[in-house]
C-alpha cells in the first residue's frame, strides 16, 4: 500500500466523515426510538453506506415490508449508482485488480464520487481505502453516537429529537428548490403523488414500499421529459 496515497485519501475524506456524523445521527436516534437495537443500526450502516436508500430500507423492515418490497426499493433509489460507477472506472488505476476494485464500489457515494472525480490522478486502490475509510467512520460511528444516547434521553425529550430527521431533508431540499424549477417541480409532484397513495382509497392495497417505489420512477420519468438536460449544462 503507498503511505502517502492512503494518507492524502484520509485527508480528503475527512470533511465527508463531518459531514456524514449528524445525518447518521439522525438515522440512529430514529431507527433506535422505532424499536430497532442500536447494534442493528450499526450494522446496517456499516454494510450499506447510503442515506436515502439506507433511511427506506430502514422504515420498511420496521414496517414490517417483504425482502422484495426491500431489495426493489433500495435498488431504484440507489441505481445512480452504477453510473457513478462507470464513471470512475474511466479514472482508476490499471494496477487495481478486480478485488480492489469491488471494495471501492462499495464506498461509492455521492460526495465520494465528487471528491474522486475532481483528482487530477488516476485513482489508486490505496487513495481510495483512505478515501472511503473516514467517511465509513463517521457513517457508523454517527449512527451508533445516536443510537447510543437515545437510549439514555428522557422520551419526552426523544420523541421531540426525532422530528430532526424530517427537518435536517425539509432543509436539504428548499435552497435547490428555490433556485431551480425542475427540482421544485420535482418536490412538488413528488409530494402530491405521496398525499394520493396515503389518502385515496384506490391505493389502500398497495403497501408503503411499493409505493415508494412506483413514486420514485414516476416523478423521476415525469421530471426526466419535462426538463431534459440541455448538452451545454450537460458538458459543465
Amino acid at each position: 500500500m503507498d503511505r502517502q496515497k492512503f494518507q492524502q485519501g484520509l485527508k480528503d475524506g475527512l470533511p465527508i466523515c463531518l459531514g456524514y456524523f449528524p445525518v447518521s445521527f439522525a438515522y440512529g436516534m430514529s431507527v433506535v426510538l422505532s424499536g430497532m437495537p442500536a447494534w442493528a443500526a450499526v450494522l446496517i450502516s456499516l454494510t450499506n453506506l447510503t442515506s436515502a436508500g439506507q433511511f427506506a430500507g430502514s422504515s420498511l423492515m420496521l414496517a414490517g415490508g417483504s425482502y422484495l418490497e426491500i431489495a426493489v426499493t433500495t435498488v431504484v433509489i440507489n441505481i445512480r449508482y452504477f453510473l457513478m460507477s462507470l464513471a470512475m472506472s474511466q479514472k482508476t488505476d490499471k494496477k487495481m485488480t478486480w478485488i480492489q476494485r469491488l471494495l471501492v464500489s462499495f464506498g461509492i457515494t455521492d460526495e465520494i464520487f465528487a471528491v474522486s472525480m475532481q483528482a487530477e490522478e488516476k485513482l489508486t486502490a490505496s487513495y481510495m481505502a483512505g478515501l472511503i475509510l473516514t467517511p465509513v467512520i463517521g457513517w457508523s460511528g454517527g449512527t451508533l453516537a445516536g443510537g447510543i444516547l437515545t437510549s439514555f434521553l428522557p422520551t419526552i425529550l426523544a420523541n421531540a429529537l426525532n422530528i430532526a430527521l424530517y427537518g435536517m431533508f425539509i432543509a436539504i431540499i428548499v435552497p435547490p428548490a428555490r433556485k431551480k424549477k425542475p427540482v421544485l417541480f420535482t418536490v412538488l409532484f413528488a409530494v402530491l403523488l405521496s398525499c394520493c397513495f396515503a389518502y385515496f382509497p384506490v391505493f389502500s392495497s398497495l403497501s408503503g414500499g411499493w409505493g415508494i417505489i412506483i413514486i420514485t420512477i414516476v416523478v423521476s420519468a415525469v421530471a426526466a421529459l419535462l426538463f431534459p438536460v440541455e448538452e451545454e449544462e450537460a458538458n459543465e
